[in-house]
Protein backbone atom coordinates (compact mmCIF):
# COMPACT_ATOMS: atom_id res chain seq x y z
CA UNK A 1 0.00 0.00 0.00
CA UNK A 2 2.92 2.12 0.94
CA UNK A 3 4.25 2.04 -3.12
CA UNK A 4 0.90 3.71 -3.93
CA UNK A 5 1.09 6.74 -2.05
CA UNK A 6 2.98 9.06 -4.75
CA UNK A 7 -0.86 8.59 -6.64
CA UNK A 8 -2.97 9.33 -3.12
CA UNK A 9 -0.91 12.68 -3.60
CA UNK A 10 -1.65 13.11 -7.06
CA UNK A 11 -5.47 12.23 -6.16
CA UNK A 12 -5.70 14.05 -3.66
CA UNK A 13 -3.76 16.86 -5.36
CA UNK A 14 -6.40 17.41 -7.90
CA UNK A 15 -9.46 17.03 -5.56
CA UNK A 16 -8.43 20.28 -3.69
CA UNK A 17 -8.24 21.72 -6.94
CA UNK A 18 -11.59 20.95 -7.73
CA UNK A 19 -12.54 22.54 -4.23
CA UNK A 20 -11.30 25.50 -5.40
CA UNK A 21 -8.35 26.29 -4.00
CA UNK A 22 -5.61 28.38 -5.14
CA UNK A 23 -3.45 25.80 -7.72
CA UNK A 24 0.06 27.14 -6.64
CA UNK A 25 -0.25 27.20 -2.48
CA UNK A 26 -1.96 24.00 -3.40
CA UNK A 27 0.86 22.36 -5.20
CA UNK A 28 3.24 23.29 -2.56
CA UNK A 29 0.41 23.04 0.61
CA UNK A 30 -0.25 19.43 0.02
CA UNK A 31 3.19 18.05 -1.01
CA UNK A 32 4.18 19.62 2.52
CA UNK A 33 1.43 18.15 4.62
CA UNK A 34 2.03 15.00 2.73
CA UNK A 35 6.19 15.10 3.47
CA UNK A 36 5.42 16.01 7.03
CA UNK A 37 2.85 12.78 7.64
CA UNK A 38 5.17 10.54 5.71
CA UNK A 39 8.04 11.94 7.82
CA UNK A 40 6.14 10.98 11.20
CA UNK A 41 5.40 7.33 9.88
CA UNK A 42 9.04 7.14 8.56
CA UNK A 43 8.72 6.67 5.04
CA UNK A 44 9.35 10.13 3.27
CA UNK A 45 12.86 11.80 4.24
CA UNK A 46 12.12 15.26 5.22
CA UNK A 47 16.56 15.88 4.21
CA UNK A 48 15.08 16.14 0.39
CA UNK A 49 13.47 19.27 1.44
CA UNK A 50 16.90 20.94 1.95
CA UNK A 51 17.25 20.83 -1.94
CA UNK A 52 13.77 22.70 -2.29
CA UNK A 53 16.09 26.47 -2.09
CA UNK A 54 18.50 25.49 -4.77
CA UNK A 55 15.35 24.41 -6.94
CA UNK A 56 13.57 27.52 -6.84
CA UNK A 57 17.11 29.12 -7.45
CA UNK A 58 17.51 27.54 -10.47
CA UNK A 59 13.78 28.71 -11.57
CA UNK A 60 14.50 32.34 -10.94
CA UNK A 61 17.72 32.01 -13.16
CA UNK A 62 16.47 30.30 -15.67
CA UNK A 63 16.97 32.03 -18.90
CA UNK A 64 14.21 30.56 -21.36
CA UNK A 65 11.77 31.47 -18.67
CA UNK A 66 12.43 35.15 -19.24
CA UNK A 67 10.59 34.52 -22.26
CA UNK A 68 7.25 33.82 -20.73
CA UNK A 69 6.57 37.66 -19.59
CA UNK A 70 8.01 38.82 -22.57
CA UNK A 71 5.70 37.10 -25.21
CA UNK A 72 2.72 37.75 -22.61
CA UNK A 73 3.49 41.20 -22.68
CA UNK A 74 3.49 41.54 -26.60
CA UNK A 75 0.44 39.78 -26.43
CA UNK A 76 -1.34 42.20 -24.10
CA UNK A 77 -0.18 45.30 -25.77
CA UNK A 78 -1.55 43.88 -29.29
CA UNK A 79 -4.95 42.79 -27.71
CA UNK A 80 -5.21 46.49 -26.10
CA UNK A 81 -4.16 48.22 -29.35
CA UNK A 82 -7.24 47.02 -30.71
CA UNK A 83 -4.48 45.49 -33.33
CA UNK A 84 -6.68 42.35 -33.83
CA UNK A 85 -10.32 44.22 -34.47
CA UNK A 86 -8.27 46.41 -37.53
CA UNK A 87 -7.23 42.89 -38.82
CA UNK A 88 -10.77 41.56 -39.25
CA UNK A 89 -12.29 44.66 -40.76
CA UNK A 90 -9.38 44.52 -43.40
CA UNK A 91 -9.68 41.03 -43.90
CA UNK A 92 -12.69 41.52 -44.52
CA UNK A 93 -12.33 43.85 -47.04
CA UNK A 94 -10.27 41.81 -48.85
CA UNK A 95 -12.45 39.08 -49.01
CA UNK A 96 -15.09 41.32 -49.47
CA UNK A 97 -18.93 39.68 -50.18
CA UNK A 98 -17.62 35.65 -50.16
CA UNK A 99 -20.11 33.45 -48.86
CA UNK A 100 -17.28 31.98 -46.41
CA UNK A 101 -15.19 35.30 -46.29
CA UNK A 102 -16.02 36.57 -43.04
CA UNK A 103 -15.65 33.41 -41.36
CA UNK A 104 -12.01 32.69 -42.95
CA UNK A 105 -11.00 35.92 -41.55
CA UNK A 106 -11.78 35.09 -38.16
CA UNK A 107 -9.91 31.86 -38.60
CA UNK A 108 -6.39 34.02 -40.13
CA UNK A 109 -6.37 36.58 -37.24
CA UNK A 110 -7.65 34.09 -34.72
CA UNK A 111 -4.95 31.75 -35.52
CA UNK A 112 -2.08 35.56 -35.86
CA UNK A 113 -3.98 36.56 -32.59
CA UNK A 114 -3.55 33.33 -31.30
CA UNK A 115 0.07 33.43 -31.83
CA UNK A 116 0.78 36.23 -30.49
CA UNK A 117 -1.11 36.17 -27.49
CA UNK A 118 -0.19 32.50 -26.65
CA UNK A 119 -3.36 32.83 -24.27
CA UNK A 120 -6.43 30.56 -25.12
CA UNK A 121 -8.40 33.12 -22.74
CA UNK A 122 -7.40 36.18 -24.10
CA UNK A 123 -7.76 35.54 -27.67
CA UNK A 124 -11.51 33.54 -27.53
CA UNK A 125 -12.13 36.25 -25.20
CA UNK A 126 -10.87 38.99 -27.64
CA UNK A 127 -12.82 37.10 -30.94
CA UNK A 128 -15.68 36.39 -29.45
CA UNK A 129 -16.32 40.25 -28.65
CA UNK A 130 -14.84 41.14 -32.17
CA UNK A 131 -16.31 38.74 -34.51
CA UNK A 132 -19.29 36.91 -33.02
CA UNK A 133 -21.57 39.80 -33.97
CA UNK A 134 -20.22 40.42 -37.03
CA UNK A 135 -20.47 36.76 -38.10
CA UNK A 136 -24.43 36.76 -36.95
CA UNK A 137 -25.45 39.60 -39.01
CA UNK A 138 -23.70 37.73 -41.54
CA UNK A 139 -26.22 35.18 -41.57
CA UNK A 140 -23.54 32.48 -39.70
CA UNK A 141 -25.53 30.15 -37.64
CA UNK A 142 -25.04 30.52 -33.81
CA UNK A 143 -23.43 26.99 -33.90
CA UNK A 144 -21.13 27.81 -36.51
CA UNK A 145 -19.82 30.68 -35.50
CA UNK A 146 -19.47 29.80 -31.42
CA UNK A 147 -18.08 26.78 -32.59
CA UNK A 148 -15.14 28.19 -35.28
CA UNK A 149 -14.51 30.99 -32.21
CA UNK A 150 -14.31 28.90 -29.44
CA UNK A 151 -11.90 26.35 -31.98
CA UNK A 152 -9.56 29.14 -33.34
CA UNK A 153 -9.00 30.68 -29.89
CA UNK A 154 -7.25 27.26 -28.61
CA UNK A 155 -4.45 27.75 -31.50
CA UNK A 156 -2.47 29.27 -29.21
CA UNK A 157 -2.00 26.27 -27.82
CA UNK A 158 0.21 25.26 -30.68
CA UNK A 159 0.82 28.17 -33.12
CA UNK A 160 4.24 29.55 -32.05
CA UNK A 161 5.65 31.48 -30.59
CA UNK A 162 3.42 30.08 -28.06
CA UNK A 163 3.67 30.74 -23.94
CA UNK A 164 2.39 27.17 -23.56
CA UNK A 165 5.42 25.90 -26.12
CA UNK A 166 7.75 28.06 -24.34
CA UNK A 167 6.91 26.37 -21.17
CA UNK A 168 6.47 22.73 -22.62
CA UNK A 169 10.07 23.14 -24.19
CA UNK A 170 11.70 23.94 -20.98
CA UNK A 171 9.96 21.30 -19.29
CA UNK A 172 10.90 18.81 -22.29
CA UNK A 173 14.22 19.85 -22.37
CA UNK A 174 14.89 19.06 -18.73
CA UNK A 175 13.15 15.86 -19.48
CA UNK A 176 15.27 15.29 -22.13
CA UNK A 177 18.27 15.11 -20.41
CA UNK A 178 17.27 13.38 -17.47
CA UNK A 179 16.13 10.41 -19.81
CA UNK A 180 19.62 10.60 -21.35
CA UNK A 181 21.56 10.88 -17.99
CA UNK A 182 19.23 7.83 -16.94
CA UNK A 183 20.17 5.47 -20.35
CA UNK A 184 24.16 6.43 -19.62
CA UNK A 185 24.30 9.04 -22.54
CA UNK A 186 25.90 11.97 -21.57
CA UNK A 187 26.92 13.75 -24.87
CA UNK A 188 23.64 13.98 -26.08
CA UNK A 189 21.86 16.21 -28.54
CA UNK A 190 20.53 19.22 -26.64
CA UNK A 191 16.87 20.45 -27.10
CA UNK A 192 15.30 23.78 -26.93
CA UNK A 193 12.33 25.74 -27.03
CA UNK A 194 13.24 27.08 -30.44
CA UNK A 195 13.42 23.22 -31.64
CA UNK A 196 9.71 23.07 -30.54
CA UNK A 197 8.28 26.33 -32.38
CA UNK A 198 9.53 25.20 -35.68
CA UNK A 199 8.24 21.45 -35.06
CA UNK A 200 4.50 23.36 -34.42
CA UNK A 201 5.01 24.82 -37.86
CA UNK A 202 3.39 22.43 -40.04
CA UNK A 203 0.89 20.35 -37.19
CA UNK A 204 -0.25 24.25 -36.63
CA UNK A 205 -0.73 24.65 -40.67
CA UNK A 206 -2.37 21.73 -40.80
CA UNK A 207 -5.25 22.57 -38.20
CA UNK A 208 -5.16 26.42 -39.79
CA UNK A 209 -6.24 24.14 -42.82
CA UNK A 210 -8.75 21.61 -41.52
CA UNK A 211 -10.49 25.13 -39.78
CA UNK A 212 -10.55 26.10 -43.14
CA UNK A 213 -11.54 23.73 -45.54
CA UNK A 214 -14.73 22.51 -43.04
CA UNK A 215 -15.92 26.38 -42.42
CA UNK A 216 -15.97 26.91 -46.68
CA UNK A 217 -17.72 23.34 -47.23
CA UNK A 218 -20.45 23.55 -44.22
CA UNK A 219 -21.49 27.12 -45.06
CA UNK A 220 -24.22 26.30 -46.69
CA UNK A 221 -27.25 28.78 -48.55
CA UNK A 222 -29.69 29.05 -46.24
CA UNK A 223 -27.57 30.04 -43.87
CA UNK A 224 -25.52 32.75 -45.77
CA UNK A 225 -26.98 36.03 -45.72
CA UNK A 226 -26.95 37.55 -49.20
CA UNK A 227 -27.88 40.56 -48.46
CA UNK A 228 -24.65 42.72 -49.53
CA UNK A 229 -22.88 45.26 -46.87
CA UNK A 230 -22.82 49.17 -47.90
CA UNK A 231 -19.92 49.60 -50.45
CA UNK A 232 -17.09 50.77 -49.01
CA UNK A 233 -13.57 51.98 -51.13
CA UNK A 234 -10.97 49.31 -50.62
CA UNK A 235 -7.57 50.92 -50.50
CA UNK A 236 -4.69 48.43 -51.06
CA UNK A 237 -2.41 50.84 -49.14
CA UNK A 238 -4.72 51.55 -45.88
CA UNK A 239 -5.06 47.32 -45.91
CA UNK A 240 -1.15 46.74 -46.05
CA UNK A 241 -0.47 49.35 -43.33
CA UNK A 242 -2.70 47.38 -41.23
CA UNK A 243 -1.79 43.92 -42.27
CA UNK A 244 2.15 43.86 -42.80
CA UNK A 245 3.47 45.34 -39.11
CA UNK A 246 1.33 42.23 -37.46
CA UNK A 247 3.18 39.57 -39.98
CA UNK A 248 6.63 41.60 -39.51
CA UNK A 249 6.26 40.86 -35.86
CA UNK A 250 5.19 37.36 -36.28
CA UNK A 251 7.36 36.29 -38.75
CA UNK A 252 10.35 38.29 -37.12
CA UNK A 253 10.24 36.33 -33.92
CA UNK A 254 9.99 33.46 -35.13
CA UNK A 255 12.24 34.20 -38.42
CA UNK A 256 14.84 35.04 -35.76
CA UNK A 257 15.17 31.53 -33.76
CA UNK A 258 14.65 29.83 -36.71
CA UNK A 259 17.60 31.24 -38.46
CA UNK A 260 19.66 30.78 -35.12
CA UNK A 261 19.95 34.70 -35.09
CA UNK A 262 18.71 34.88 -31.32
CA UNK A 263 17.36 32.28 -28.75
CA UNK A 264 13.80 32.27 -27.69
CA UNK A 265 14.14 34.85 -24.98
CA UNK A 266 16.05 37.05 -27.07
CA UNK A 267 13.03 36.86 -29.73
CA UNK A 268 10.85 37.32 -27.05
CA UNK A 269 12.43 40.97 -26.31
CA UNK A 270 11.77 41.57 -30.27
CA UNK A 271 8.39 40.63 -30.09
CA UNK A 272 8.02 42.85 -26.90
CA UNK A 273 9.01 45.85 -28.47
CA UNK A 274 7.83 44.90 -31.68
CA UNK A 275 4.45 45.11 -30.33
CA UNK A 276 5.35 48.79 -28.64
CA UNK A 277 6.12 50.41 -32.25
CA UNK A 278 2.93 48.76 -34.03
CA UNK A 279 0.93 49.95 -31.41
CA UNK A 280 2.48 53.56 -31.48
CA UNK A 281 2.16 53.21 -35.42
CA UNK A 282 -1.73 53.06 -35.01
CA UNK A 283 -1.75 55.58 -32.85
CA UNK A 284 -2.98 53.61 -29.72
CA UNK A 285 -0.51 53.18 -27.36
CA UNK A 286 -0.89 55.62 -24.42
CA UNK A 287 0.01 55.91 -20.53
CA UNK A 288 -3.19 53.69 -19.50
CA UNK A 289 -2.87 50.92 -22.06
CA UNK A 290 1.02 50.31 -21.19
CA UNK A 291 0.16 50.45 -17.36
CA UNK A 292 -2.17 48.22 -18.07
CA UNK A 293 -0.38 45.84 -19.92
CA UNK A 294 2.20 46.02 -17.60
CA UNK A 295 0.29 45.08 -14.64
CA UNK A 296 -1.33 42.30 -16.29
CA UNK A 297 2.07 40.86 -17.52
CA UNK A 298 3.21 41.22 -14.18
CA UNK A 299 -0.07 39.32 -12.81
CA UNK A 300 0.43 36.51 -15.70
CA UNK A 301 3.85 35.97 -14.92
CA UNK A 302 3.92 36.15 -11.00
CA UNK A 303 0.73 33.22 -11.42
CA UNK A 304 3.26 31.34 -13.82
CA UNK A 305 5.77 31.46 -12.06
CA UNK A 306 3.88 30.37 -8.55
CA UNK A 307 2.51 27.44 -10.08
CA UNK A 308 5.98 26.40 -11.48
CA UNK A 309 7.37 26.73 -7.90
CA UNK A 310 4.18 24.82 -5.88
CA UNK A 311 4.69 22.21 -9.07
CA UNK A 312 8.63 21.69 -7.87
CA UNK A 313 7.97 20.86 -4.38
CA UNK A 314 5.01 18.92 -5.52
CA UNK A 315 7.50 16.74 -8.38
CA UNK A 316 10.51 16.54 -5.22
CA UNK A 317 8.12 15.13 -2.68
CA UNK A 318 6.58 13.00 -5.13
CA UNK A 319 10.04 11.20 -6.24
CA UNK A 320 10.78 11.41 -2.96
CA UNK A 321 7.78 8.83 -1.95
CA UNK A 322 8.74 6.60 -5.01
CA UNK A 323 6.66 7.73 -7.59
CA UNK A 324 9.07 8.15 -10.64
CA UNK A 325 9.51 4.17 -10.09
CA UNK A 326 6.22 3.68 -9.47
CA UNK A 327 4.85 5.21 -12.85
CA UNK A 328 7.99 3.59 -14.53
CA UNK A 329 6.85 0.14 -13.29
CA UNK A 330 3.25 1.01 -14.17
CA UNK A 331 3.94 1.74 -17.65
CA UNK A 332 6.44 -1.55 -18.13
CA UNK A 333 3.54 -3.59 -17.33
CA UNK A 334 1.28 -1.59 -19.38
CA UNK A 335 0.78 -4.03 -22.82
CA UNK A 336 1.78 -2.23 -26.18
CA UNK A 337 5.29 -0.47 -25.09
CA UNK A 338 5.44 2.44 -26.38
CA UNK A 339 2.18 3.10 -27.96
CA UNK A 340 0.30 1.84 -24.97
CA UNK A 341 2.09 4.30 -22.69
CA UNK A 342 1.51 7.13 -25.01
CA UNK A 343 -2.38 6.20 -24.85
CA UNK A 344 -2.39 6.26 -21.57
CA UNK A 345 -0.65 9.56 -20.98
CA UNK A 346 -2.41 11.26 -23.67
CA UNK A 347 -5.85 10.10 -22.21
CA UNK A 348 -4.73 11.32 -18.63
CA UNK A 349 -3.75 14.89 -20.04
CA UNK A 350 -7.09 15.43 -21.85
CA UNK A 351 -8.85 14.84 -18.40
CA UNK A 352 -6.71 16.82 -16.68
CA UNK A 353 -7.08 19.36 -19.17
CA UNK A 354 -11.11 20.04 -17.76
CA UNK A 355 -9.84 21.06 -14.38
CA UNK A 356 -6.09 22.33 -14.86
CA UNK A 357 -4.88 24.70 -16.82
CA UNK A 358 -1.87 24.05 -19.20
CA UNK A 359 0.91 25.59 -17.28
CA UNK A 360 -0.48 22.83 -14.53
CA UNK A 361 -0.55 20.02 -16.45
CA UNK A 362 3.14 20.83 -18.07
CA UNK A 363 4.94 21.58 -14.71
CA UNK A 364 2.93 18.73 -12.88
CA UNK A 365 2.33 16.01 -15.25
CA UNK A 366 4.87 16.35 -17.88
CA UNK A 367 7.92 15.85 -15.45
CA UNK A 368 6.58 12.93 -14.06
CA UNK A 369 6.38 11.02 -17.57
CA UNK A 370 8.25 12.98 -19.98
CA UNK A 371 11.70 11.12 -18.87
CA UNK A 372 10.00 7.96 -18.88
CA UNK A 373 8.29 8.13 -22.53
CA UNK A 374 11.33 9.52 -23.97
CA UNK A 375 13.54 6.78 -22.38
CA UNK A 376 11.16 4.78 -23.93
CA UNK A 377 11.36 5.92 -27.39
CA UNK A 378 9.54 8.55 -27.71
CA UNK A 379 10.85 12.05 -29.45
CA UNK A 380 10.80 15.06 -28.14
CA UNK A 381 9.78 16.99 -30.51
CA UNK A 382 6.68 14.50 -31.02
CA UNK A 383 6.11 14.08 -27.85
CA UNK A 384 5.60 17.92 -27.19
CA UNK A 385 3.11 18.54 -30.22
CA UNK A 386 1.28 15.66 -28.51
CA UNK A 387 0.81 17.24 -25.56
CA UNK A 388 0.14 20.45 -27.00
CA UNK A 389 -2.76 19.50 -29.80
CA UNK A 390 -4.22 17.31 -26.52
CA UNK A 391 -4.41 20.37 -24.16
CA UNK A 392 -5.46 21.99 -26.99
CA UNK A 393 -8.76 19.08 -27.40
CA UNK A 394 -9.41 19.25 -23.99
CA UNK A 395 -9.81 23.14 -23.48
CA UNK A 396 -12.34 22.62 -26.11
CA UNK A 397 -14.54 19.73 -25.23
CA UNK A 398 -17.72 20.13 -23.55
CA UNK A 399 -18.80 20.10 -20.29
CA UNK A 400 -15.84 21.32 -18.60
CA UNK A 401 -13.57 22.80 -21.72
CA UNK A 402 -11.86 26.31 -20.36
CA UNK A 403 -12.38 27.77 -23.94
CA UNK A 404 -16.12 26.95 -23.61
CA UNK A 405 -16.81 29.04 -20.74
CA UNK A 406 -14.48 32.04 -21.72
CA UNK A 407 -16.94 32.23 -25.25
CA UNK A 408 -19.57 31.47 -22.77
CA UNK A 409 -18.86 34.74 -20.71
CA UNK A 410 -19.54 37.25 -23.87
CA UNK A 411 -21.91 35.73 -25.86
CA UNK A 412 -25.73 37.43 -25.17
CA UNK A 413 -28.13 35.40 -23.35
CA UNK A 414 -30.13 34.29 -26.75
CA UNK A 415 -27.26 31.80 -27.57
CA UNK A 416 -27.71 28.55 -25.41
CA UNK A 417 -25.04 26.71 -23.86
CA UNK A 418 -25.51 24.02 -25.72
CA UNK A 419 -25.35 26.02 -29.05
CA UNK A 420 -21.50 26.36 -28.43
CA UNK A 421 -21.10 22.71 -26.71
CA UNK A 422 -22.88 21.53 -30.72
CA UNK A 423 -20.89 23.94 -32.63
CA UNK A 424 -17.68 22.92 -31.50
CA UNK A 425 -17.79 19.44 -32.00
CA UNK A 426 -16.97 19.22 -35.63
CA UNK A 427 -13.70 21.02 -34.87
CA UNK A 428 -12.70 18.79 -31.95
CA UNK A 429 -13.02 16.05 -34.65
CA UNK A 430 -11.27 18.32 -36.98
CA UNK A 431 -8.24 18.27 -33.76
CA UNK A 432 -8.76 14.42 -32.93
CA UNK A 433 -7.91 13.84 -36.82
CA UNK A 434 -4.36 15.97 -36.79
CA UNK A 435 -3.79 14.46 -33.25
CA UNK A 436 -3.79 11.04 -34.88
CA UNK A 437 -1.96 12.30 -37.65
CA UNK A 438 0.55 13.63 -35.88
CA UNK A 439 0.82 10.50 -33.59
CA UNK A 440 0.65 8.23 -36.85
CA UNK A 441 3.40 10.22 -38.85
CA UNK A 442 5.63 11.67 -36.56
CA UNK A 443 7.47 13.06 -39.26
CA UNK A 444 4.69 16.12 -39.43
CA UNK A 445 6.46 17.41 -36.03
CA UNK A 446 10.01 16.17 -36.43
CA UNK A 447 10.86 17.03 -40.42
CA UNK A 448 10.99 20.72 -40.18
CA UNK A 449 13.42 20.80 -37.52
CA UNK A 450 15.76 18.09 -39.02
CA UNK A 451 15.48 19.78 -42.24
CA UNK A 452 16.31 23.51 -40.66
CA UNK A 453 18.74 22.05 -38.30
Amino acid sequence: MIEYIPLVLFVVMCASLLLGFPVAFTLGGVSLIFAGLGSMFGIFDLYLLETIPNRLFGIMTNSTLVAVPLFVFMGVILEKSKIAEKLLESMSEIFGNLKSGLGISVIIVGALLAASTGIVGATVIAMGLISLPAMLKKGYSEEVSTGLIAATGTLGQIIPPSIALVILGDVLATAYQQAQLSMGNFSAKSFSVGDLFVAAIIPGLLLVTAYSFYFIFNISEKTFNHEKNEEKSVSLINILKILIPPFLLIFSVLGSIILGVASPTEAAGIGAMGSILIAVLNRKLSFSVLADAVKQTAFISSMVFMILIGASIFSLVFRGFGGEELITNLFDAVPGGLFGSMLIVMILVFLLGFILDFIEISFVVVPIVGPILIAMGADPLWLGIMLAINLQTSFLTPPFGFALFYLRGVTTEKIKTETIYKGVIPFIMIQILILCLVAYFPLLATYLPSAIY
